[in-house]
């Protein structure tokens, strides 16, 4: 013992003792730890080099992208620019087309190696882009109502002629066009194709499959019938307002609501029909062999057809039918069918009716032909459509069989 502790107070040994002992324990205590987060971390770095994605661990996978602004190509330099060694090159080089991994085609290349017109919105930059693939033929059908040709009535609008003398009939008609090969005086056939609203499927079929040239007769009673029938004009179809009227076996054999009928006395139920859909160009009647054959109910009707500028089309089912001598008699344009190609219904039938309606065109120089809108008489109508005017027939809308001149085409071939 030395003389510092004896002269040291009591206890005070201790304390300090104590002390050190306290920061021994601390020292060691985080030497241990240290130890064992080394060894954690070491297997952590272990187990992240065999399993990237930390399944193992408990987490959960990730992906790391780089996102970089979009930078448009440059645009192609323009011809003059070429360099003169370009220019020079063989020709046989020149009109070999680019290849390989770094060649971008542009829009309007693609468009032309195609062969389909689209009409895009304009967008340069990412994002969606709008194509619309434009009708095939060049024939545009104005959309319809035409103001023009159109007066307010409490059944919707209704055709009149204007007041610069247009009439509904010449403005919605479809021109009637022929292709080169054909000669300026080639036979024609109308194809129409009536019940066109009733079926949303066939409906669609008559519109997309039919050659645009074929004329639709719309059924008043379809749902949406205004929205097909201006599907049908944008296609390029001429379209008919299809009149119900009465039959001979009425009311067992009811044609639909508001049908036209002997004892009517008034045009209301004309005119609701008339007001369902814009855009047709003449009236033909459904069923209707009494009311066609009664000149008291018939005349007041064709003279409404006649004063707002439209134009008639006998379906031909009615043997007495009166409408060719009462269209004659009011001036008003009319037609009457020649075959009707599906009374059978059989396909064998069909295609014997459309033997037949090809040998009246040649014979008479044009000829009417009428089926129902039914899905095997579409494909088989489409193709005798392609087929015929390969042989020297033009399909014609049904106004291009109207004779010229206020004459109806039905009075000049009632001697047939």
């Amino acid at each position: 013992m030395n003389d510092d502790e004896l002269h040291r107070p009591l206890g005070q040994n201790a304390r300090k003792a104590a002390e050190m002992a306290k920061t021994s324990n601390s020292w060691r205590t985080w030497m241990v730890l240290g130890g064992v987060l080394g060894v954690v971390g070491a297997g952590a770095l272990a187990l992240a080099a065999r399993d990237p994605l930390g399944w193992s661990l408990g987490g959960r996978p990730y992906a790391v992208a780089r996102i970089e602004p979009y930078k448009p190509p440059p645009p192609e330099p323009p011809r003059q620019a070429q360099s003169a060694a370009t220019a020079q090159q063989p020709a046989e080089t020149e009109a070999a087309p680019p290849s390989g991994r770094d060649h971008v085609l542009t829009l309007n290349d693609l468009d032309q190696q195609s062969g389909v017109k689209v009409t895009r919105n304009g967008s340069s930059g990412p994002g969606p882009i709008i194509i619309q693939i434009e009708p095939e033929s060049s024939v545009r059908l104005p959309p319809a109502p035409d103001r023009r040709v159109a007066e307010k009535s409490r059944f919707g609008l209704l055709p009149r002629i204007g007041s610069a003398g247009e009439r509904p009939m010449d403005v919605y008609s479809r021109p009637f066009v022929t292709t080169a090969a054909l000669r300026a005086n080639a036979p024609k056939i109308a194809l129409v194709v009536g019940g066109v609203g009733l079926n949303p499927a066939t409906t669609e079929a008559a519109i997309s499959e039919l050659p645009e040239a074929v004329t639709l007769a719309f059924a008043p009673y379809g749902d949406n019938i205004a929205a097909a029938a201006a599907r049908a004009r944008a296609r390029g179809h001429e379209t008919l307002l299809q009149a119900p009227m009465e039959p001979f076996d009425y009311p067992e054999n009811n044609p639909g609501p508001h049908t036209l009928r002997v004892d009517a006395g008034d045009l209301d139920d004309l005119h609701w029909l008339m007001g369902r859909f814009a855009g047709y160009a003449g009236v033909m009647n459904f069923m209707g062999g009494r009311f066609t054959s009664d000149e008291k109910a018939l005349s007041p009707v064709l003279a409404d057809i006649a004063r707002r500028g439209l134009f008639f089309l006998d379906d031909g089912a009615a043997p007495q039918s009166l409408v060719g001598s009462v269209a004659a008699r009011l001036s008003l344009p009319a037609a009457r069918v020649d075959v009707i190609l599906d009374a059978r219904g059989t396909p064998q039938s069909l295609d014997a009716a459309l033997a037949q309606l090809e040998a009246e065109a040649r014979k008479s120089g044009s000829a009417i032909g009428f089926a129902n809108a039914q899905g095997p008489t579409i494909a088989r109508l489409a193709h005798f459509a392609r087929e015929v005017e390969r042989r020297g027939v033009a399909i014609a809308p049904v106004s291009a069989t109207l004779a010229p001149g206020g004459a109806t085409a039905a009075a000049i071939g009632a001697g047939k």
